[in-house]
């Protein structure tokens, strides 16, 4: 894989703009992912980056660097720390040649780093995509986060395992080879590309 931290940081910006536009007000509103509502999905998200961040600092004996993260009732700054600390992290000299320790991905062993890096681009996108169509905002990714994202998603295991309680993500859905690349990326993790929220 080639160093896809310039494409994470460009989505990181993307996740953190889309996330700032969050009314707390809003948190208790339904989205794409699964039975998630706004306020877990960002808690999720925010503690995954700071997961991410002290893996990729050597950490491989806490789980609770993997805990999800109260928002205090402030999404867009809680968030905002979160993106700069697994910014900064992968940004470091030699962070490329350390192995990453994702137990909620495989309980023993290191991943590489580059992979590492790739299953976070992964998420960032999807879930900033959950975030925006929950809000009503755009998601503005360019082409070249998309195609860096797009061969990741599509290797992502199929099987049984994506019925499983607490998934990463659900099975599939088809969508067409020339449809546009985010709607690829979303439903071949389980999203409807044309979700809205439900009527009040």
């Amino acid at each position: 894989m080639s160093d896809l931290r310039a494409r994470h940081r460009e989505a990181m910006a993307v996740a953190q703009a889309v996330v700032a536009a969050v009314d707390p007000a809003a948190l208790g509103a339904p989205t794409p992912c699964g039975r998630w509502d706004l306020r877990r999905l960002l808690e999720h998200m925010t503690g995954q980056n700071h997961g991410f961040a002290a893996s990729a600092r050597g950490e491989t004996t806490d789980l609770g660097i993997w805990a999800d993260r109260p928002l205090r009732g402030e999404p867009g700054r809680v968030f905002a720390a979160s993106a700069a600390d697994v910014t900064a992290a992968f940004a470091e000299d030699g962070v490329l040649d350390r192995g990453f320790w994702l137990p909620e991905v495989r309980s023993r062993g290191l991943f590489p780093a580059s992979l590492a890096i790739g299953f976070h681009l992964v998420d960032t996108v999807v879930h900033a995509w959950d975030v925006a169509r929950t809000v009503g905002v755009p998601v503005g990714f360019s082409p070249e986060v998309l195609a860096a994202t797009l061969p990741i998603a599509l290797a992502v295991p199929q099987g049984d395992a994506r019925l499983a309680e607490g998934a990463a993500f659900a099975p599939a859905l088809s969508s067409a080879e020339d449809a546009p690349a985010l709607d690829r990326i979303v439903a071949v993790l389980g999203r409807d590309p044309h979700w809205t929220p439900p009527a009040a």
